[in-house]
């Protein structure tokens, strides 16, 4: 991997985000990311990654919802992706800033109409007492919304992780695997590698 060094990583991030596109089975832009609460414990999920470039990696959710919330007051987050099919991990570290409300209402506009009523109809993250419960709201929105668009919620919108460092993992034999850790300075991106 010597030969990534001098690349862009953003660029590089594309490239390889569009070979998982190919060979992984199951929703490549799949990411695993790790927010903090106001006391520092961390916490992790799996959300989709729904853009990126030279700003940053987007993704969208209920501003309400525990991440939404641990993102309002910690504005620093870190992602993972992990291509099992290409034996590779691209770690990004960053702080963050939400998305514009043009970028969140265009991106809900994409979504499928039944997600859409599902972000009205959902609570994110607090307690729900049965299915039924969530099935009869997503109901309630179906009817509210009968016959027109469904518009964005004031509770959803998106975050945008502006990286300071991603890190390139490639698989090795014997585990001795390649890593390369790109850190941003001002506008200039330095390397390194690392030992497995």
């Amino acid at each position: 991997m010597d030969d990534i060094r001098n690349r862009d990583p953003i660029a590089l991030f594309q490239e390889w985000l569009a070979e998982a596109e190919t060979s992984e089975p199951n929703d490549p832009t799949a990411m695993c990311l790790a927010t903090v609460d106001a006391a520092g414990s961390p916490s992790a999920r799996m959300v989709l990654l729904k853009g990126v470039d030279s700003g940053g990696f987007a993704f969208y959710t209920n501003l309400e919802s525990r991440k939404g919330n641990e993102l309002a007051h910690e504005k620093f987050a870190a992602l993972c992706f992990h291509w099992k099919s290409l034996r590779r991990q691209v770690r990004v570290e960053g702080a963050i800033e939400p998305v514009s409300d043009a970028e969140a209402d265009a991106y809900f506009a994409s979504r499928a109409r039944v997600s859409q009523l599902g972000a009205w109809a959902s609570d994110q993250s607090r307690p729900l007492d049965s299915r039924a419960t969530l099935e009869a709201r997503v109901s309630e929105m179906e009817a509210r919304f009968a016959g027109r668009p469904v518009p964005r919620p004031p509770n959803w919108s998106g975050f945008r992780v502006l990286p300071r460092a991603i890190e390139f993992w490639k698989d090795g034999p014997f585990r001795l695997h390649d890593r390369i850790v790109f850190r941003r300075a001002g506008s200039a991106w330095s390397t390194e590698r690392l030992y497995p």
